[in-house]
């Protein structure tokens, strides 16, 4: 056939890489910052994103106690929890996340106040929940995942 076909290409998991991002987040704001890190894991910045494939990257954000707050959002603002039963509502602030990160218990790369924060900004179906696997955050400046060989970016740079 000598015509030009205009088939719009979808991309499926097998077609699709993901690479390893390290992002540091000393010094940026926790809105903002997990704003870029949520299009990243979506893999809005590739040009063969599609809205119903898990196309994004991996990223590793490090330094992630060193984020700030604006304003008094870090003792102030208040994540509500409800267990169902009647008294199971829990308070939490942005103060007590960042303190539960640094307990032994808690599985290396979760930490609660970036899965708290990303779990808003990600879609709420099974798609969501694969992609929030893909963020590790660490408090330190070192990660477990070097090989991987990832790529460093600064987070500034992107739209």
């Amino acid at each position: 056939m000598d015509t030009i076909s205009y088939r719009t290409e979808f991309p499926n998991s097998q077609e699709v890489t993901h690479d390893w991002v390290v992002i540091d987040a000393t010094d940026q704001v926790l809105g903002r910052l997990c704003a870029k890190v949520a299009k990243l894991l979506r893999g809005k910045y590739k040009p063969s994103y599609s809205p119903n494939v898990e196309c994004g990257d991996n990223v590793i954000i490090i330094n992630a106690d060193k984020v700030k707050l604006t304003g008094k959002k870090m003792t102030d603002h208040i994540y509500l929890t409800y267990s169902g039963y009647p008294g199971g509502q829990k308070e939490l602030t942005p103060e007590v996340l960042m303190r539960k990160s640094f307990n032994k218990h808690i599985k290396p790369g979760m930490h609660p106040l970036y899965i708290r924060v990303m779990k808003g900004m990600l879609p709420k179906n099974r798609l969501g929940r694969r992609l929030i696997e893909n963020m590790h955050v660490y408090n330190g400046p070192e990660h477990p995942h070097e090989a991987q060989n990832p790529t460093v970016i600064d987070i500034n740079k992107l739209k």
